[in-house]
């Protein structure tokens, strides 16, 4: 089995000066649970080579056992390094598509017309297409092949209104995703602040924040597994 997981290349957070990018958790949590599974992964990005990681998800009290592991991953941090370009990444080589968050996607991610086009050619081949956080970001200019929204009466959820609040950064990032997935017509629903919380709704799999993202890994690969 093989799933792609792209990341963000974006490293600043908005005019702030400070940097930000991938969140670690949500990387690592499901990346371990898939290889842990024998599925083969690949990591790509939209400028290729090492996509920046958000400082904030690297400090002490955001620490789980995959970020420990992750830290002294020697090999995956070399991956991490030389991904590839989201451009040169072809559809049909894998079975489904995986986008961690962190603030990143929502400058690059959301509006990358080749991000787009990948998400709309994994939905159309019939491939689970799976983001956690601020990755649904990237679907905000996604279509389905009547040209709707692909969210649109859709089950969905994502970083919340109310835990952008909570980390500040509400009047940062360019939009609220919570705000961007219902006007895109997304049937958004959401735990409390900070709880594991995905969903699944056909092909699309979508996790609240970083505590639901091995709840996405877990729905993603029972999606991809034969039935018994």
């Amino acid at each position: 089995m093989e799933i792609l997981i792209v990341l963000t290349s974006h490293a600043l957070l908005g005019n702030t000066g400070e940097k930000t990018g991938f969140w670690i958790e949500e990387f690592a949590t499901p990346y371990y649970y898939l290889i842990d599974n024998d599925v083969n992964v690949t990591l790509a990005s939209p400028e290729g080579g090492q996509p920046p990681i958000d400082p904030t998800s690297d400090k002490p009290e955001n620490q789980t056992e995959s970020t420990k592991r992750f830290k002294n991953d020697e090999a995956l941090l070399d991956r991490l390094s030389k991904t590839l370009k989201l451009s040169e990444v072809s559809t049909k080589e894998y079975d489904a598509v995986f986008y961690p968050g962190g603030h990143g996607p929502l400058w690059d991610l959301a509006e990358s017309e080749v991000s787009a086009r990948l998400i709309e050619s994994f939905y159309n081949a019939n491939k689970p297409v799976a983001f956690v956080c601020h990755a649904p970001a990237a679907l905000k200019n996604v279509k389905n092949i009547s040209g709707e929204p692909l969210v649109k009466g859709k089950k969905v959820t994502g970083f919340t209104n109310s835990e952008e609040e909570l980390v500040g950064l509400t009047d940062v990032v360019p939009f609220l995703v919570e705000d961007m997935l219902k006007e895109k017509g997304g049937i958004y629903s959401k735990s409390n602040d900070f709880e594991a919380y995905a969903l699944e709704d056909g092909l699309l799999i979508t996790g609240q924040n970083p505590a639901s993202s091995q709840k996405v890994a877990e729905l993603l690969l029972t999606k991809l597994e034969p039935k018994k």
